[in-house]
């Protein structure tokens, strides 16, 4: 069992094996593209590993929460659901999409910002560094794959 307690909207406190609470921690995915579920470490506030967990579909349900709801509110990564428009096919270039998270538009600064992690998953970071994935090429309608073509 992980002993993880949310002690405030913002912070979270991880109390250890020998009764020592850590608050303010965060928890740090290794592979957070390609194996989000394995490897996961709880890290304290000045930095130091606390706590590893080798999978986390192993934990307890109250754990996997907890661990879970830590992990979003690190993480946020929009899903490219559908490309509205593009304001140009040279860079850098305004794109208007449809994500998971609603209607939003950002800069793409050039081609090398689009990074393929499968043949068919995308990760694109905006001129802010903000990460929009695109989770199968194949899901996206016609014109969206046409727009997106144009930068691969």
């Amino acid at each position: 069992m992980l002993n993880l307690v949310q002690h405030t909207p913002a912070s979270w406190c991880y109390t250890d094996n020998a009764g020592v609470a850590h608050f303010n921690i965060v928890a740090v995915r290794a592979f957070p593209l390609s194996s989000p579920d394995t490897g996961v470490s709880i890290v304290s506030n000045t930095g130091n590993e606390l706590a590893w967990i080798d999978d986390i579909t192993q934990l307890d349900e109250h754990s996997r929460t907890a661990l879970n709801t830590l992990l979003s509110q690190r993480e946020f990564m929009p899903e490219i659901q559908r490309i509205n428009s593009v304001s140009s096919y040279a860079t850098p270039s305004i794109w208007q999409v449809s994500t998971d998270k609603g209607e939003t538009t950002f800069t793409l600064k050039g081609e090398e910002d689009i990074r393929r992690l499968t043949w068919t998953r995308l990760l694109i970071a905006d001129s802010h560094g903000l990460q929009f994935v695109i989770n199968d090429i194949e899901q996206l309608d016609n014109a969206s794959r046409r727009r997106l073509e144009r930068f691969l």
